[in-house]
């Protein structure tokens, strides 16, 4: 499902519209494919897709990090899994 109601959604879409003002930015909650999973208690799993020039130039690894970063108030306190798609406008077109 993507972007739905769920408040936690629209936590992660504001720290990741603050930080890198994204193009484009698609979160799908993934939750309930991992629901009894031992981690599924401390939060939620989920998987971001954006396009932002905040990536130029940046390793993917860095972009994971930075992505990690401005979610960091909400890991362990409503994301348990993050999948990350981090892409710059010029890797889309």
């Amino acid at each position: 499902m993507t972007d739905s109601p769920n408040p936690l959604v629209a936590e992660i879409r504001s720290a990741l519209v603050r930080e890198f003002a994204p193009t484009t930015l698609e979160i799908f909650d993934d939750s309930a494919a991992h629901a009894g999973h031992a981690g599924a208690r401390e939060g939620g799993h989920f998987r971001v897709s954006l396009v932002s020039m905040a990536f130029e130039g940046r390793a993917q690894l860095e972009r994971h990090r930075l992505v990690y970063a401005a979610v960091a108030p909400l890991m362990g306190h409503g994301i348990h899994a993050l999948n990350i798609v981090a892409r710059t406008p010029n890797e889309v077109r």
